[in-house]
């Protein structure tokens, strides 16, 4: 039997930040010009994560993911993932990465198992790349996508879209996606975490998306598949598919099996949650298998 919160949502899918640190400032994500990094010490352990992603898939999670911070900034990540991969429950294993460092591990990436992989690219404009993430690193995240393409199947493109900002972009996005054989995903701006410039009037709506796409390359039709992905996917007469994550204007909460863990092992259920339940002090206070399972089945 899986285990079902008070709305019979499953346990279903878990994301993983393995470091808090970033090479990128990003606007909506970091934009302090100086961050405060976790102690190296609260961190958890290669071996911590190992040991919860254990607990956590014998409660259902069957899909996990690998995040940061920036997780290729994590010593040997590559070894993390082979690590994860000999667990015959993971049925499906991706990482989300800015894409900085994507040229020199994404075959080192696929070599340890890794299924699918995402990359963060918000414009295809040098002098926009450099003042939305404070740095010049577009030539270099756009050839980590051309090595991800040659040694993944399946790789995905996120495209936070800002009103005033990148939103002229939707449609050059979704055409490089298309050159590249990358499937796009466009974000709503959402206020969490670093997005400290967050307000309403600079969100640009699932509506505003589609309406641009449907304006210049004609009808869209939704792909209904029935999956607890966060992203609405669509197609277009050409056969082109995208997806749309509206957590802002279209709550998807009803159908979300995520959770995610944070590089110094706090729980959370949400990316909007304002507490969490520390796994890492149960961790280190020599807790059993037994305890955390059921710590986590009762929260959940």
């Amino acid at each position: 039997m899986p285990l079902l919160d008070r709305l019979a949502r499953p346990l279903g899918s878990l994301r993983i930040s393995v470091t808090d640190r970033c090479n990128l400032r990003c606007q909506y994500c970091m934009p302090e010009e100086e961050y405060v990094w976790l102690p190296r010490q609260d961190i958890l352990q290669f071996e911590e994560i190992v040991r919860l992603v254990g607990v956590f898939t014998r409660l259902g999670v069957h899909r996990v993911r690998i995040t940061g911070g920036e997780p290729l900034l994590r010593r040997d990540v590559t070894g993390l993932i082979r690590q994860l991969t000999a667990s015959a429950r993971i049925e499906d294993l991706a990482l989300t990465t800015n894409g900085v460092l994507l040229g020199e591990l994404a075959a080192p990436l696929r070599d340890a198992g890794l299924h699918r992989i995402t990359v963060s690219l918000d414009t295809l404009r040098a002098d926009r790349f450099q003042a939305l993430t404070r740095f010049n690193q577009l030539p270099r995240v756009l050839a980590g996508i051309d090595a991800a393409r040659a040694c993944f199947e399946h790789v995905k493109i996120d495209s936070v879209i800002v009103r005033g900002t990148n939103d002229d972009e939707v449609v050059p996005l979704l055409d490089y996606g298309r050159a590249v054989g990358a499937e796009v995903r466009f974000i709503e701006y959402m206020d969490v975490g670093g997005a400290t410039q967050w307000s309403p009037e600079r969100v640009f709506s699932r509506t505003d998306m589609l309406q641009a796409v449907e304006a210049s390359r004609g009808a869209v039709t939704p792909i209904l598949d029935g999956s607890w992905a966060p992203a609405d996917r669509f197609v277009l007469p050409d056969g082109t598919t995208f997806g749309i994550i509206s957590s802002t204007t279209a709550p998807f909460c009803r159908t979300c099996d995520r959770s995610r863990l944070t590089a110094d092992g706090l729980w959370f259920r949400c990316l909007y949650a304002r507490e969490g339940t520390d796994l890492r002090a149960l961790l280190r206070s020599g807790a059993s298998d037994e305890v955390i399972t059921d710590v986590i089945a009762t929260v959940w």
